[in-house]
């Protein structure tokens, strides 16, 4: 801009930072009249919902790490460059940070000066009508023996009555007095609780983002648990979490109930789901007894215990050679279908001693069927997932079950790199079927194994503590609200004024504007006129008039 600092001299360092300070102040509100723009805040909604769909198809760190990993061994080409955008972890990533914050200032922007705006239009008046109300889109005229006054003052009372802002404007300038009135201004109020709706949504998601927690629990049958970190199967939290405010409770899961269909094409589906529990509030609260379902939670303190998952937990007793007992446990197995199949490992660590007195371990490949229906593909399968005839299949290993390496294990999952087979007569793997009470005798003197009769339940139970989940139900039911009111609520105008003409009757006239289109507005204004008509009605025409047209009518005829 050269010019800008008149003639040919070059400015001083004055100047220049005169000149620089005016663009730099130009440019940021030019930009924050874009980020505050409607059209902006539209876009930056868009891209944070493009921006979710990569949290939603790719594992997340946050959710499953396992998961993640096993996505990066498998896709080794993909990984770094997922990695390097931050795909693994897209809810606190930078760019969906900065989406978030630059929406949030947005509509900040967007609310504030349109709310004092609306502010202003209720404090105001209604506009004076303009010069020709023959030009607007819902118009109609009449002529009547009532004064003037008389009219504005019936047309004042029916509009106020109607719930409309209505004020008499006396005329400007040699304009005639006007009867100017309003509706509709909750449209705006509308368009304006939206937008505050969204802002809470927005600080709800957030808090309950950084302040959340999340874990899960496997809990069997006659087992508790208390809400403390060490005692989660899995365990996530928001960035802002402190272990300090897990809710102090506990509970013992008592019984678990299941009812399925047993016959018709839905045979086998669950009926009902029931864990239930005795929980207490705090260190030295009373007991209280509550049935935990599916969609029925059990709420304590601003924490949640979701019932997620069951599965069964055959007990069995491991005994050594001489018949003492070793071990006694129900072992949860990992269902596989519907019908209630399961897997998984049983790992006794005090085993027996062998022969020259080393220590071993004991292992067994467990699967599992509530109602026994044969064999398919040399495997069993179960036919109902009831318990009618469970049987329990085992494959016996002993030797080292690598559990004191430090390293975590899959409980469902027996390494046998370390293991040794227990052989039947014919030098095969020792497998063997069992009904409840029968027993599985191990060679060289191992000891046995007993399937018992005492069959328990487990469940998993997911307990979550979000503290912004009510203030984001409350955000997104007043935005559905607001929305609403901004679209079915119409803006309109109307206008009435009534004039003494040049033969001494006055002329009324009336018309509406609508601020958005709206069919229903002649209509409105039509019924409106009517009852107007009824306090002002038409004039007598004159005689002349009269005769002038039934004279024409017989001409015609």
């Amino acid at each position: 801009m050269p010019g800008s600092f008149g003639g040919n001299r070059a400015p001083g360092a004055a100047g220049w930072l005169a000149w620089a300070g005016r663009e730099s102040t130009g440019w940021v509100r030019w930009m924050w009249r874009q980020l505050t723009s409607m059209r902006v805040a539209l876009l930056l909604l868009l891209l944070l919902s493009l921006g979710a769909i990569p949290g939603s198809l790719i594992p997340q760190t946050s959710i499953d790490e396992l998961k993640v990993q096993d996505f990066k061994a498998a896709h080794t080409t993909l990984a770094p460059i997922y990695e390097k955008f931050q795909l693994f972890d897209v809810y606190s990533s930078v760019w969906f940070s900065a989406i978030y914050i630059l929406l949030f200032v947005s509509l900040i922007g967007c609310i504030v000066p349109r709310t004092w705006q609306f502010v202003g239009q209720l404090r105001g008046r209604p506009p004076g009508a303009p010069k020709r109300l023959d030009r607007l889109p819902a118009y109609t005229t009449w002529r009547t023996e009532a004064e003037p006054a008389q009219v504005h003052e019936a047309a004042l009372g029916l509009l106020k009555g109607r719930r409309f802002r209505a004020d008499l404007t006396s005329g400007k300038g040699g304009a005639a007095a006007s009867v100017a009135a309003e509706k509709g201004y909750l449209r705006e109020a509308g368009n304006l609780f939206f937008h505050i709706s969204l802002i809470v949504l927005l600080v709800a998601f957030a808090v309950g983002a950084l302040f959340k927690s999340e874990g899960g629990k496997l809990v069997v049958q006659g087992d508790g648990f208390s809400n403390t970190l060490t005692q989660y199967d899995n365990f996530k939290s928001g960035n802002l979490f402190n272990t300090d405010d897990l809710a102090p409770f506990s509970f013992k899961l008592d019984s678990f109930e299941s009812t399925f269909e047993r016959k018709g094409p839905e045979k086998g589906t669950a009926r009902t789901y029931r864990a239930n529990v005795t929980y207490s509030e705090g260190i030295d609260g009373s007991e209280k007894k509550k049935a935990i379902e599916v969609n029925k939670p059990l709420e304590v303190d601003g924490s949640k215990v979701y019932l997620i998952g069951q599965g069964y937990a055959p007990t069995v007793t491991v005994r050594d050679g001489k018949g003492k007992v070793v071990s006694r446990q129900s072992t949860p197995l990992l269902p596989i279908d519907s019908n209630g199949t399961a897997t998984g490992a049983i790992k006794v660590l005090d085993g027996y001693r062998d022969k020259n007195g080393k220590k071993e371990q004991l292992g067994f490949n467990a699967f599992f069927v509530p109602t026994f229906a044969g064999s398919g593909q040399g495997n069993m399968f179960s036919q109902f997932p009831a318990l009618d005839y469970p049987v329990l299949a085992l494959s016996a290993y002993h030797g080292s079950l690598g559990v004191d390496s430090g390293l975590p294990q899959n409980v469902y999952q027996l390494d046998t790199s370390k293991m040794t087979k227990f052989k039947d007569a014919k030098g095969e793997l020792l497998k063997q079927r069992m009904v409840p009470g029968e027993t599985m005798k191990l060679p060289n003197g191992a000891g046995s194994i007993t399937f018992e009769k005492d069959i328990k339940r487990w469940a998993t139970f997911q307990i979550s503590q979000q503290p912004g989940s009510m203030w984001a139900l409350v955000g997104a039911v007043c935005a559905i609200v607001g929305l609403a009111g901004s679209l079915f609520i119409q803006r309109r105008r109307v206008w009435v004024r009534a004039v003494r003409g040049a033969d001494g009757v006055t002329v009324v006239e009336m018309a509406g504007l609508g601020r958005s289109e709206s069919a229903k507005l002649p209509e409105e204004l039509g019924d409106l006129a009517a009852h107007l008509h009824e306090k002002a009605p038409s004039a007598v025409e004159p005689d002349s008039v009269s005769d002038s047209r039934s004279a024409s009518e017989g001409a015609e005829n």
